[in-house]
């Protein structure tokens, strides 16, 4: 066997020498803190652009006309939260409280039903098969497309038509219809409620109604919580369609008696401090309702993003 026989079958055997490289640090050779610094700070402008208006809303709530008009927020002086509230409650003979109330039952009451419908109208188009099911479904897509505004006009020549104008009606029936809510609950059924137990519980003999309510509505429920949240939201923060409807100001909203208030803060510098506090305390029962279905909502959000 030759020498060079030899040096063949030693670089067979030979494993084979690792290439080293270079460590190096993002794409044009920035350094890796760089990056980090300007996520940061990119957080950091977007947490102060959310929580500015909130932080300066808190602060101005504490103040007297004095210091509020003085743009002496920061300071100690001027503290007077328990006489705003006072004031508030009792202006106008308590219509703050009865905005308030109205505002609780437009929105609570709202967002329960109209989540209810929209589960429902969510579990038939993922569940059951019917004529023009694609057709519908297309509808509810386009209608999400449609701004609330646009609709204002109409629903009121409807509602003239039916005599509902200028009464509670006139705001609860257009919010229970939520194309939205219909396309999220659409994916919610597909992410929650298998078909082998809906084909299971017909194989049982019950009904469709049966069904979604014992089955469907159930596994559904993070689902109708999310939904609940988003409905909740736009009917509290809902303005063009109370302004349209309403005229007698015993059946407004926080929106718009607020929005009143601040149309007179011109002539009554008063109705300032009274729209600053009461939009502080307008944003307590969203709170809330996020504090305590917040783990609902989580979970709901994630539906649909994985695929069993």
């Amino acid at each position: 066997m030759t020498a060079a026989t030899l040096d063949r079958s030693a670089s067979r055997t030979r494993p084979p020498t690792p290439v080293r490289r270079r460590r190096t640090g993002p794409v044009g050779g920035r350094p890796h803190w760089s990056s980090r610094a300007v996520v940061n700070v990119l957080v950091l402008l977007a947490v102060l652009y959310c929580l500015g208006p909130l932080l300066w809303l808190l602060m101005a709530s504490t103040k007297n006309a004095e210091a509020l008009f003085a743009s002496n927020l920061f300071s100690t002086e001027g503290f007077a939260l328990l006489g705003n509230i006072r004031q508030l409650v009792t202006e106008a003979d308590g219509v703050y409280l009865r905005w308030y109330a109205n505002s609780l039952l437009y929105a609570f009451v709202g967002a329960a039903v109209a989540a209810l419908l929209s589960v429902a109208a969510g579990y038939v188009f993922d569940k059951l098969a019917f004529r023009g099911k694609r057709a519908l479904f297309a509808l509810v897509l386009v209608s999400v497309m449609v701004p609330p505004t646009v609709l204002a006009l109409p629903m009121y020549l409807v509602a003239s038509t039916l005599g509902v104008v200028d009464s509670i009606w006139a705001i609860l029936i257009p919010v229970l219809f939520n194309p939205f809510g219909v396309y999220l609950a659409r994916i919610f059924s597909q992410g929650y409620v298998p078909d082998a137990v809906v084909e299971a519980a017909r194989v049982d003999g019950a009904s469709h109604l049966r069904t979604f309510s014992s089955i469907g509505l159930r596994l559904m429920a993070p689902g109708y919580v999310t939904i609940f949240l988003f409905q909740l939201t736009a009917i509290w923060n809902n303005f063009m369609l109370p302004l349209v409807m309403l005229s007698d100001t015993d059946l407004y909203p926080l929106s718009l008696g607020l929005y009143t208030w601040n149309s007179q803060a011109t002539i009554t510098p008063l109705y300032y401090q009274l729209t600053i506090i009461g939009s502080l305390l307008a944003l307590v029962p969203l709170v809330v309702a996020f504090l305590f279905l917040q783990r609902f909502w989580r979970s709901g959000l994630t539906a649909g993003s994985v695929k069993s």
